[in-house]
């Protein structure tokens, strides 16, 4: 696909000029005073100024909803208010059963019944985008998951849902820059008058992660960088209120943690076995887990009792981890970052600017007592200690649930340094770069899907009132 192809032009900026006041039949009495989350401004709400999203990620692991309130009488929309609820097990856990599927996200979707007023309903769309984990039970499994949820949503709620794509899984690029668009927009970096760098997203989810970010190419005579970002499925172009972005994009499927999980596992049972058949009668010393614990995992249909070793293996399990990332893939357009995939230098393009770190990044280290900014080397350093086992886990006893955290994941230290691979070998991270963990930003969730709901509100993005009410 050509980079032409992938453009998106996401024109918040002129959403105004597109909003036909006949959507809008309500009266501002039954609504209160709020104040406006993003930009910074305080505004009596009006209810011919208030619209809702609705929209549901369907995860490898899990399924959420995220109900947004926007205040539509600026320029640019302003986020009000938000409700979240997510559940386990994602849509991909009923392969064979895509009615149960369907099923499943009525408890989601009683969230949006409760929270958007009644008056709205019928004006408030609805759109369900699944990730990764979908796309790898193959398309026929996807599509008949898929259409089943479209069928329940047209037939037991009362939301209008979003029509084409608005039932279906996501590209990878649009993954990422939506989350790239959702992290700037709570920054305010884009979408109001601040003009600052742009921040970087990187976002670990269970089969999949995502980079993102817009690469500076300085004007350096003889030194061999390029003068701009060269073209390819990387390349996305993006519209947003009213300023352009050259963006890099990337979602290298296979890599999201669970997936690693099984890579590394994988490689630990070659590197004992290599040929020979696999001896599942027997404990296997994994390094990536730590002393004192284990866990069983599937290998290729076999079952293995992977063990931890005697003493801490951090750099040996790390070693494993880098090994998954296949460095040595012939790189056709320089520079690459793993696996073979082009990617602009970090140091170079990406230097000094913001670094946020999500999902699974988040998940794995905050509960252990990481600040919300940190250095690579100071998650080697915590990646060295988990992986030492309950003998150096006294350090984390001041911090409330850590120690119940590590003791119910023996693979903690796996993750860990599968991370710390993926963020400095992966894609070339110095050790004294810092990087920001953030599971929320000014009260609202980080993630695409906020960035996936910004364009519902233009005219024509797919969706129409289910009823239309004249005279209130």
């Amino acid at each position: 696909m050509n980079s032409s192809a992938r453009s998106r032009y996401i024109k918040i900026a002129g959403v105004l000029g597109f909003i036909i006041l006949a959507f809008y039949f309500l009266s501002a009495g039954g609504t209160s005073s709020v104040t406006s989350v993003v930009p910074g401004t305080t505004k009596k709400n009006d209810g011919s100024c208030t619209r809702y999203v609705l929209m549901i990620d369907a995860g490898s692991s899990g399924s959420r909803i995220h109900v947004y309130r926007f205040n539509t009488c600026k320029s640019t929309p302003e986020l009000e208010h938000e409700e979240f609820k997510m559940k386990k097990g994602g849509l991909s856990n009923y392969g064979d059963s895509p009615e149960e599927a369907a099923k499943s996200l009525d408890e989601l979707m009683e969230v949006a019944v409760t929270t958007v007023p009644d008056n709205y309903k019928s004006c408030t769309p609805v759109a369900v985008k699944a990730t990764a984990g979908l796309r790898l039970l193959g398309q026929a499994k996807s599509d008949a998951i898929l259409a089943a949820v479209r069928t329940r949503l047209e037939t037991k709620y009362p939301f209008p849902v979003v029509e084409g794509n608005g039932v279906s899984v996501m590209d990878g690029s649009d993954e990422g820059v939506y989350a790239w668009i959702t992290t700037n927009y709570l920054l305010g970096k884009i979408g109001g008058p601040d003009k600052s760098p742009t921040a970087a997203v990187f976002d670990l989810g269970g089969a999949s992660t995502q980079i993102v970010f817009e690469p500076t190419f300085p004007n350096l005579k003889g030194g061999g960088m390029p003068e701009i970002l060269a073209p390819g499925d990387h390349h996305y172009d993006l519209t947003f209120g009213g300023r352009s972005f050259d963006l890099y994009q990337h979602s290298h499927l296979g890599y999201g943690l669970n997936e690693a999980r099984k890579a590394v596992h994988k490689a630990v049972i070659t590197a004992k076995f290599g040929e020979k058949q696999v001896d599942s009668s027997q404990p296997v010393l994994n390094p990536c887990i730590a002393p004192g614990m284990w866990r069983e995992v599937n290998v290729d249909g076999v079952k293995i009792n992977m063990t931890g070793p005697p003493h801490s293996a951090a750099t040996l399990c790390r070693s494993f981890a880098e090994s998954i990332l296949h460095k040595d893939e012939d790189c056709k357009l320089a520079p690459c970052s793993f696996n073979g995939i082009h990617q602009p230098s970090l140091s170079k393009t990406f230097a000094r600017e913001d670094v946020y770190i999500f999902s699974y990044f988040y998940d794995r280290t905050q509960p252990l007592g990481m600040p919300s900014s940190f250095t690579l080397e100071e998650l080697k350093d915590l990646a060295a200690k988990v992986c030492e086992g309950e003998a150096g886990w006294k350090v984390f006893s001041s911090v409330k649930g850590a120690l119940e955290e590590l003791r119910d994941r023996p693979e903690h230290c796996l993750d860990l340094n599968f991370q710390l691979a993926l963020l400095h070998t992966g894609y070339d991270m110095p050790l004294h770069r810092e990087v920001k963990i953030a599971k929320k930003i000014k009260g609202n969730e980080l993630g695409w899907c906020l960035g996936a709901s910004l364009p519902l509100l233009e005219k024509n993005s797919g969706w129409k009132c289910r009823i239309r009410e004249v005279g209130h």
